[in-house]
């Protein structure tokens, strides 16, 4: 059990999900992102784990023989930022990040304080460049 992914897909509704969102502009901000992403990727928004709404999916295997499934890009209106995956990294995208604004990277995540702090044109392009990467990369 210890290696099951803890991030799957589900059938909890997207809807329901940012409705509860108690913040008024996190909500607003995730709502914004979401239709971002649900065009770039001309995928339906679907709930991973209990607060991820993602689009679209790929299959990964590694080398040690685990493997599972995760979604191409996704959202999640954390209480410090909303957080963005971009999935292959940012090794290729320092030229869009210098541009974007204000925001901060984990490995694959991009953190913003608020939409407003970022050019939303830069955003939907990175989003973009990414998807089409995993789209590359998974087939």
């Amino acid at each position: 059990m210890a290696n099951e992914a803890k991030t799957t897909k589900n059938n909890n509704s997207v809807k329901q999900f940012l409705d509860g969102i108690e913040n008024v502009r996190r909500r607003e901000d995730a709502r914004a992102v979401t239709k971002m992403m649900q065009k770039i990727t001309r995928k339906q928004a679907t709930m991973w784990g209990s607060s991820i709404i993602g689009f679209g999916s790929y299959h990964y295997k590694y080398d040690s023989g685990r493997e599972g499934d995760m979604f191409l890009t996704g959202v999640s209106p954390r209480k410090q930022a909303l957080t963005l995956y971009i999935m292959p990294g940012f090794g290729e995208y320092d030229e869009l990040l210098g541009r974007l604004g204000k925001h901060k990277t984990g490995k694959s995540c991009l953190y913003i304080n608020k939409l407003e702090d970022v050019d939303l044109s830069v955003l939907e392009r990175l989003i973009s460049k990414s998807v089409r990467h995993m789209e590359r990369k998974y087939g």
